[in-house]
């Protein structure tokens, strides 16, 4: 009604049109300030991914975690991320996100400052490792966590680990080269010159720590990567991902999860590291830029976990007599997500112990169908050492003494089994030398064996050894005949 009466005294050209008329106008102006501002209050937020890529959305100055969440989970097309986490780098440290806290606790003042065109930065990394890729149902999750591995093991430390390190780079260089071409050479020089360019279709750098590389050389990789690489032919690209994430599991610092602490209150630096494991917690300390590992400590033998502000402590079962672990954070916020991160770790454990256990009997079971083994080796030290110490001379330099056990191997190829007997040998070399009290001249099978070379497969059916046994009668028979004729 009051409207109505502003109309009319409008159109008859009062005052009171002219008020309405700005009052129009006003409103118009706070409704585009009001979208304006709403505008204001949006914020852009970066995610990047272990695959050096990256995601953006928006969300408002309110959002939580579980918002970007969502948003991450409908850009990849999945529906759960499983052991993946949004993290924050704070302190130089990565700390992982309660999806239920507001974004602005994690960016401070930042946060309501900074304007639409910056965007901030959270990472989505590994929270929970596991041992088995199969635990990890969408393969797009499972190419992530392997690019996150992937670069755990470039910034490896464990040096006692190589063998491993080398079954790595050839389960990545199958997963993303394919199956090794074989290339032959019509002609000697051809063919140096082809195994010359197989040798070189990768960068040592690309799968290997760079302390290895400054320890065996980049031709020492390159030449013996490829042995190992060409054992995987016919293993497709998602066996040689699950290969890799199962080989991983077993590198020291490879699943691990770290966070800095000081030993104590008043230090300046951070010299321990706490590790959060698949199976518990390590702790190490460095010492003069090396990791040494402190303490291995499994989740049941991890009594409580506590914090009051920067303290942490880390309390043992009793069983072990260990002295409380006592650390300190960089602030309480730091401490807070640790243990939070801890506790879950242990619930995820808890949570797929059965069905780790399940897949590993199933990956029990086929591996005991087929066994296959690699070596790497350098041919030339072994040849020279092989010639110094004359291994390749006359067995009477040396005794040989011969283990009668028989070993069935079974070996599969293809539609039929083949049994194979094999007897083992066991060359003493530093022993004194060994007198036979029979001549081996006498027995020619034992004389034959004796002549086979130290290198030599020997592949011998039970009835071999009772062909000894008849021939080793006769000789004692004869032998006794001729003490009587002589007598």
């Amino acid at each position: 009604m009051y409207a109505v009466k502003k109309f009319e005294s409008w159109r008859k050209g009062g005052r009171g049109g002219l008020d309405c008329s700005l009052r129009i106008y006003e409103g118009l102006r706070c409704t585009e300030a009001t979208v304006v501002m709403r505008a204001k209050q949006k914020r852009h937020v970066c995610i990047l991914l272990p695959n050096k890529q990256h995601l953006d959305c928006t969300v408002g100055m309110r959002a939580r975690g579980h918002e970007v969440l969502n948003s991450v989970l409908k850009q990849l097309g999945v529906s759960d991320l499983q052991v993946f986490g949004l993290a924050v780098l704070k302190d130089n440290e990565y700390l992982f996100l309660d999806l239920e806290h507001k974004l602005s606790k994690y960016f401070n003042k930042r946060w309501s400052r900074r304007s639409l065109m910056v965007p901030f930065i959270l990472f989505l990394r590994v929270q929970y490792y596991v041992e088995s890729g199969q635990l990890i149902m969408s393969s797009k999750v499972q190419q992530l966590y392997y690019s996150e591995l992937r670069q755990k093991v470039l910034r490896s430390q464990s040096r006692h680990q190589e063998a491993l390190l080398f079954q790595l780079a050839a389960s990545a260089l199958q997963a993303e080269v394919g199956d090794l071409e074989q290339r032959e050479g019509s002609e000697e020089g051809e063919e140096k010159r082809q195994e010359r360019k197989h040798r070189h279709y990768f960068l040592p750098e690309d799968y290997f720590p760079s302390w290895m590389i400054k320890r065996r050389g980049r031709e020492y990789l390159l030449q013996n990567s490829p042995v190992l690489h060409g054992e995987l032919r016919g293993v497709s690209h998602s066996q040689a991902i699950l290969q890799f994430i199962k080989e991983a599991s077993s590198l020291q610092d490879g699943p691990v999860t770290f966070y800095r602490m000081r030993q104590g209150k008043k230090e300046l630096k951070c010299s321990i590291l706490v590790g959060v494991t698949l199976k518990g917690v390590h702790i190490y300390q460095e010492v003069e830029g090396k990791q040494c590992l402190l303490y291995n400590l499994s989740w049941t033998n991890i009594d409580c976990l506590t914090f009051q502000g920067c303290r942490f402590e880390i309390h043992a079962v009793g069983s072990l007599c260990l002295p409380k672990l006592l650390y300190y954070t960089h602030s309480a916020f730091h401490s807070k997500h640790i243990l939070k991160h801890l506790c879950d770790s242990h619930r995820f454990h808890m949570n797929t112990r059965d069905a780790v256990s399940c897949i590993q009997q199933l990956e029990d079971m086929q591996a005991s169908q087929f066994y296959k083994e690699a070596y790497i080796c350098d041919t030339a030290r072994l040849r020279q050492t092989l010639h110094c110490n004359s291994l390749t001379s006359s067995m009477s330099d040396c005794s040989l003494a011969v283990e009668t056990t028989t070993h069935t191997w079974t070996i599969e190829d293809e539609d039929e089994d083949e049994e194979v007997y094999v007897t083992e040998f066991e060359l003493c070399v530093d022993d004194p030398e060994e007198v036979f009290v029979d001549n081996p001249a006498e027995v020619p099978w034992l004389a034959e064996l004796l002549r086979v070379p130290v290198d030599g497969r020997m592949v011998l059916p039970p009835s071999c050894w009772e062909a000894v046994t008849t021939e080793m009668k006769q000789v004692l028979k004869r032998r006794a005949d001729e003490a009587v004729s002589v007598d």
